[in-house]
């Protein structure tokens, strides 16, 4: 997801005039937020973050208050506010004021690609307000949407009866939730969900509103560009790590990461899509971060990329891993030549910590860069195992996070009792 919350989200239900929530930035005056209180008798104060960050009001990031005080209270301590996301620690970017509205119902909604139907369908449960993932089978209901004709009325109609939907509540939601689709299929997003949906009371009818939305675009779909959002919805938190990685980006040879698991214990080199794509999954949280080093990178680059994740990441690590399959024309001895330097003035300067060494590899000078990485690593005195190309990236992958539980419990200790003898 690149957008989370109103911030954004109001200007996109604002486009297809789906009515949402009142909000107001962290720059409105307490006269503003006065106003919004008079009207409302209540303000939720949620933390904006960049990047679809989720999860917040499980966290107790999200605080609804009845006067200024405690909004503005609420403001202090939220705008800068630390949050756990997946394996990341996140920081907020300011905070929004969002009207608060009462409702007996909150209904979940979204549209989305079926990846099993390969149709775009919609999901829509009258019990809103968690997690989808979490309703029973019952409680939820999906259907496949005609991208030539949309969502039918019926459909909905038919849905929400079948729910248990009260009555007075379906008309309304029959006549709003339709216009989702031209957002959805105008303007370049592979999925929007609104959840939940509180049905506010105007005068004598209900009104469908929209008090919270996530949202993700095809980025190589123009249309998301017609919307005037700034580019930075597709920036998430950036770690010293990446940022210093990213200062490496040139011409020739990819230097991209992402890290994963700060707390992982296997370093890996990964070159090429299907090695990250296969380590990444296999080493599930072991690995700290994915990458992809291939397409031919100069010494210096690689020497310097590896400078730098090792001295990021090498006191913490159990294995240093390289694998990739077998390249068409990077130059093996060139990127080993690189890594192996790297690993030897780190240790030269900072000292030398118990690391085993797995590879797997194959591609022009193979041999060559194999015996200069193993020159290194036995002038070091490290552990290591080497494979070529005609070896399973599977079977050596799954060798290196056997090789990583073995180090911890015991293989580390028996290296530093032999050499210590």
């Amino acid at each position: 997801m690149q957008i989370t919350g109103l911030r954004y989200g109001k200007q996109l239900l604002d486009l297809v005039e789906f009515p949402a929530a009142k909000m107001l930035t962290g720059g409105a005056t307490k006269e503003e937020i006065q106003e919004l209180l008079d009207e409302s008798g209540k303000v939720v104060v949620k933390p904006f973050f960049y990047g679809g960050v989720g999860k917040k009001g499980k966290s107790g990031l999200i605080r609804i208050v009845d006067n200024v005080h405690d909004a503005m209270k609420a403001k202090e301590e939220l705008y800068f506010a630390s949050h756990n996301w997946g394996a990341k620690t996140v920081r907020a970017n300011g905070v929004t004021f969002e009207e608060y509205i009462e409702s007996d119902i909150e209904v979940y909604f979204s549209i989305s690609v079926s990846t099993r139907l390969r149709k775009p369908i919609f999901i829509i449960s009258t019990y809103g307000g968690v997690d989808i993932e979490t309703l029973p089978p019952e409680k939820k209901h999906s259907t496949w949407i005609d991208p030539f004709i949309g969502i039918k009325s019926f459909d909905l109609t038919n849905v929400l009866g079948d729910m248990g939907c009260p009555q007075q509540y379906i008309s309304p939601l029959v006549q709003t939730l339709p216009k989702l689709w031209e957002l959805y299929d105008n303007y370049g997003l592979t999925t929007i969900e609104l959840n939940p949906i509180r049905m506010k009371k105007v005068e004598n009818r209900y009104v469908p509103i929209g008090c919270d939305l996530k949202a993700a675009f095809d980025q190589d779909n123009p249309g998301w560009r017609r919307l005037g959002l700034p580019k930075t919805i597709f920036q998430a938190d950036v770690t010293p790590f990446e940022a210093e990685i990213n200062l490496l980006r040139t011409y020739q040879g990819q230097s991209d990461v992402l890290e994963l698991n700060p707390e992982g214990t296997i370093v890996p080199f990964m070159f090429g899509g299907g090695a990250n794509s296969a380590a990444t999954e296999t080493l599930g949280t072991k690995g700290i971060f994915s990458s992809d080093f291939g397409g031919n990178p100069p010494y210096d680059k690689m020497y310097d990329i590896s400078r730098i994740v090792f001295k990021h990441w090498y006191d913490q690590a159990n294995v240093l891993l390289i694998i990739g399959g077998k390249a068409n024309n990077t130059d093996i001895y060139v990127t080993f030549k690189g890594m192996f330097d790297a690993l030897r003035d780190h240790v030269s300067r900072h000292g030398k910590r118990p690391i085993y060494t797995v590879v797997g590899r194959g591609g022009p000078n193979l041999i060559r860069g194999m015996f200069y990485g193993k020159d290194i690593l036995d002038r070091l005195k490290l552990p290591y195992k080497m494979f070529g190309y005609d070896s399973s990236m599977i079977g050596v992958l799954d060798y290196a996070r056997q090789i990583d539980d073995w180090w911890a419990e015991k293989g580390r200790a028996a290296y530093e009792k032999k050499f210590k003898s």
